[in-house]
């Protein structure tokens, strides 16, 4: 593969550093990139260890590795692959060392950063993965910061029954923590989880109780999806009442005829609608971040909401045309 293409692909992956176990070409074009250099021994600033993974021994080897003064040890399992990946990650995160992973496919990818929880430090992968890197890298890294404003409720109507979805998660949620939803792509409202105590019925910490089927649901890489389409490991981003967010994975999806209301809110001109179930459980978040259910919820009282610049949207992701939504 020619390397002044493979170049231009990375920096259109968003990659930056280049690793290399041979001196880098001359001719090479790699400003903006910072080059690493694989090294047998002791290291230095820009050089990592390169370890192949196939037992034990080798993993002993990495760890060694890491004392060596490089920036990082890569590692490439051969056979098993979590299980090594757990035990080397435990261990250089109580050395403060750093653990970078070899990985050719999609999967990988996605996996590395997540074992333990945050994963591997970095990930290396070759050329002809880059198409797949480039796929991937949007959607690592759970955590991401949201803006969050309060809005004002100007409008509450019973609309009579219809569909409306439960996102069950694969993830325990936290109270102050939920979707942001709305029947508009640039409004969304922030839906708390199922996490506040009731003597009627038992709390449901993975779920959010979303919506009426139409609604747009922010999810991956900040675009949207309709409720109706979402199943079992599709991935949807909750957020806080901070504005912290993460990535969840969805493990049920359940949608039954429920009485709705719908529930309008105006900040900095723009306006936005929810259609929510009509019942005490279904909250969204004061400005302070306490939940109010909907069943309380009155005409002038304020709600958390995000709001995004672009109006429009194809296939989930924002474009640049006209479009109104009532």
């Amino acid at each position: 593969m020619d390397l002044e293409r493979v170049l231009e692909e990375a920096r259109a992956a968003g990659i930056r550093k280049v690793i290399s176990r041979k001196a880098y070409p001359k001719t090479a074009t790699l400003e903006g990139f910072t080059t690493i250099r694989v090294t047998e021994g002791r290291g230095g600033e820009r050089t990592a260890a390169w370890v192949t993974v196939t037992g034990a021994k080798e993993m002993q080897k990495a760890l060694e590795a890491s004392t060596q003064g490089h920036d990082f040890v890569v590692v490439e399992c051969q056979d098993w692959m979590i299980i090594p990946l757990e035990n080397l990650i435990a261990d250089f995160r109580r050395n403060g060392k750093r653990i970078y992973a070899y990985m050719r496919e999609k999967s990988e990818m996605q996996l590395a950063f997540s074992i333990l929880e945050k994963g591997v430090d970095g990930m290396v992968i070759p050329a002809a993965s880059l198409a797949v890197a480039r796929e991937v890298i949007p959607t690592l890294g759970g955590a991401r910061h949201l803006e969050i404003m309060s809005a004002k409720v100007t409008r509450l109507v019973d609309v009579g029954n219809g569909e409306r979805v439960c996102i069950d998660t694969a993830s325990q949620l936290e109270v102050g923590e939920g979707l942001l939803i709305g029947s508009r792509a640039n409004f969304f409202f922030l839906v708390h989880s199922e996490t506040i105590p009731s003597e009627y019925i038992p709390t449901r910490e993975f779920r959010v109780n979303a919506g009426a089927i139409h609604s747009y649901v922010l999810g991956e890489d900040g675009k949207t999806r309709y409720l109706s389409e979402l199943k079992a490991s599709d991935r949807v981003r909750t957020v806080r009442n901070d504005g912290d967010s993460r990535q969840v994975v969805v493990g049920r999806v359940k949608i039954e005829r429920r009485p709705l209301i719908m529930i309008e809110a105006v900040v900095g001109g723009e306006s936005g609608t929810v259609m929510l179930q009509k019942a005490e459980t279904i909250r969204l978040m004061r400005p302070d971040g306490a939940p109010v259910s909907v069943t309380e919820l009155k005409e002038g009282e304020e709600v958390l909401v995000h709001t995004s610049k672009s109006r429009a949207r194809h296939f989930g992701g924002e474009v640049d045309e006209f479009i109104l939504e009532r």
